[in-house]
């Protein structure tokens, strides 16, 4: 239920972590004991230079990345920069729609740029305006995926339960699988005691999802994104189908360490003894390193 959830967005508010920082806990999440959870490396088109830097001495292909892009004009300079990174093995890119660009014209672009077999995940971001329901149209005729955005450092980044809602019903109606960006940043809804903003819970995503896969109306997937109660969230999320995360495909979090410490103290992960190991290096598939160990798991990880 949980493999891939967590696209590493280290770098981003409020991790922000260097990116030379963010390699390296993105190498050591990699070989912990929960890193069948973690997904790809997110990094900015602009910091694909200092990327290059900072992966130098890796392997080619050590670290899967998605990288995001401010528009669909400038998707194709990103992925020339990104494929020329040895390290890297490129698995997504995350397209904004600023304003002024026609949601007509997205999939054509990014026909043109991507190519409808190439492999790649490719998201794009949903724009909070009338165009969105034209472009999830869309998108439902194309191999492309949609990006939602759940907060930011700002209040009105956060959408309400209503307007989440509508966006979930909609893309689960059109079978557009989607991934989420910025604010989830607990397992269970809540209120952040310093910003005082209303924060999704990412399970509550989950439990929305799946409703919405049942066919649920709106008011129905709006009541899972507002329940905070974690122990009636757990039970729902227990038992979700597969068909719920091939919908909900991923979060970027600025912290995959948090998510997992909810997870095992909400019993949908076991229990782990200790840290993530620390990687000083790369350390090659073929090493064999001491990761915490968890309750029904391998201690051993190659």
């Amino acid at each position: 239920m949980f493999a891939g959830l967590l696209d590493d967005a280290a770098i981003f508010p409020p991790g922000n972590l260097s990116l030379g920082e963010a390699v390296r806990a993105h190498l050591a999440h990699g070989i912990a004991s929960y890193a069948d959870l973690v997904g790809p490396l997110v990094v900015s088109a602009a910091d694909l230079t200092a990327l290059a830097e900072a992966t130098a001495d890796l392997p080619a292909g050590s670290v899967a990345l998605s990288v995001t892009v401010p528009t669909p004009a400038a998707v194709d300079a990103a992925l020339e920069r990104a494929r020329a990174i040895r390290a890297v093995h490129l698995a997504a890119l995350e397209v904004a729609v600023p304003e002024g660009v026609a949601a007509a014209d997205i999939v054509p672009m990014l026909d043109v740029t991507v190519g409808r077999s190439s492999g790649l995940e490719v998201y794009v971001e949903l724009p909070r305006d009338a165009r969105r329901s034209e472009l999830i149209a869309a998108l439902a005729g194309s191999p492309y995926r949609a990006k939602l955005r759940t907060g930011g450092v700002r209040a009105d980044l956060y959408p309400d339960e209503a307007e989440l809602a509508a966006a979930i019903v909609a893309l689960v109606r059109a079978a557009v699988p989607f991934k989420a960006t910025a604010g989830l940043h607990h397992a269970i809804r809540n209120t952040d005691p310093v910003t005082g903003f209303e924060q999704h819970g990412f399970l509550n995503v989950l439990a929305a999802t799946d409703a919405a896969l049942r066919g649920a109306d709106e008011a129905e997937v709006r009541g899972w994104l507002a329940e905070r109660d974690g122990g009636r969230l757990a039970a729902q999320v227990a038992g979700l189908s597969p068909a719920t995360r091939e919908a909900f495909c991923s979060f970027g979090t600025c912290s995959i360490d948090e998510p997992v410490a909810e997870l095992t103290e909400l019993h949908l992960l076991p229990k782990c003894e200790g840290s993530p190991p620390e990687v000083s290096g790369f350390v090659p598939r073929s090493v064999r390193v001491r990761a915490p160990k968890c309750e029904g798991s391998e201690v051993e990880i190659s």
